[in-house]
């Protein structure tokens, strides 16, 4: 099993090494790449913009719940603030995309592996990475970003929202509390996150679609195994950049 499982690790570093490269490297398939743009940071943005609207009221009604038993509850602009733009952002963004986008790219490039459609590529001289993965990585590595400082805005909205119409607070305290709690460097620290998180939520989705095999029924384990892993190296990522970002 621990051999199996250094075997596995190995071939997904070659496989987004090999990805890395192709990104870097001409002719770069300018095409399938805006296409997964739209289909990563466009066609995303219904999900995300709920998922983080609804999140940031309910981080201040929990928040006002705690806080309210000892007298802090000023303090809840900048529970959410530093909540939604440090981790719920780029969370919960990039676990949506995961579920649809991981899922999507999972199911078409296995589709193409079962019904040798790659192989069709490498006869037509076409390098399946460079033209299947390569542009999709680097799609999601940009998109993802661009969902996230849509989610923070909104998710701040939300608890702003909740704050102003549920918990008594005025728009001008709430506002400028939360602009004296965010500083730059935590709006980075999640676009960095984001540009991470999509960069794995890709690679999984490629990758496993890629080794897919033994037609429908191969194809769909494919496809759950790449939201299952992309999910959970979401999460030990997450850790990670917080651990690097924040134990100073």
């Amino acid at each position: 099993m621990v051999l199996s499982g250094v075997q596995e690790a190995g071939a997904l570093a070659l496989f987004a090494l090999q990805g890395i490269i192709n990104i870097f490297s001409p002719p770069f398939y300018w095409r399938i790449f805006v296409g997964s743009m739209i289909n990563i940071g466009y066609l995303s943005l219904p999900v995300v913009a709920l998922t983080a609207l609804f999140s940031g009221g309910v981080i201040a009604l929990q928040s006002y719940t705690g806080m309210a038993q000892y007298h802090v509850d000023s303090a809840i602009a900048s529970i959410v603030v530093l909540a939604v733009t440090r981790e719920l952002g780029p969370v919960l963004a990039g676990l949506m995309v995961a579920g649809r986008v991981g899922a999507a790219m999972a199911a078409e490039i296995g589709t193409m592996q079962v019904t040798n459609q790659i192989d069709a590529l490498r006869t037509l001289s076409t390098n399946p990475i460079k033209y299947l993965v390569a542009p999709r990585l680097l799609a999601a590595t940009i998109a993802l970003p661009f969902l996230v400082i849509i989610a923070d805005i909104l998710g701040v909205l939300g608890g702003f929202t909740v704050s102003i119409m549920k918990l008594g607070f005025t728009p001008q305290g709430y506002i400028m509390a939360t602009f004296n709690a965010v500083k730059p460097m935590d709006i980075t620290i999640g676009l960095v996150k984001a540009g991470v998180f999509g960069f794995l939520i890709a690679l999984m989705g490629c990758y496993h679609g890629y080794r897919s095999k033994g037609g429908a029924q191969g194809v769909g384990a494919s496809t759950t195994a790449a939201v299952v892993a992309a999910s959970i190296l979401l999460l030990v990522f997450d850790y990670l950049l917080t651990d690097i970002f924040f134990s100073k």
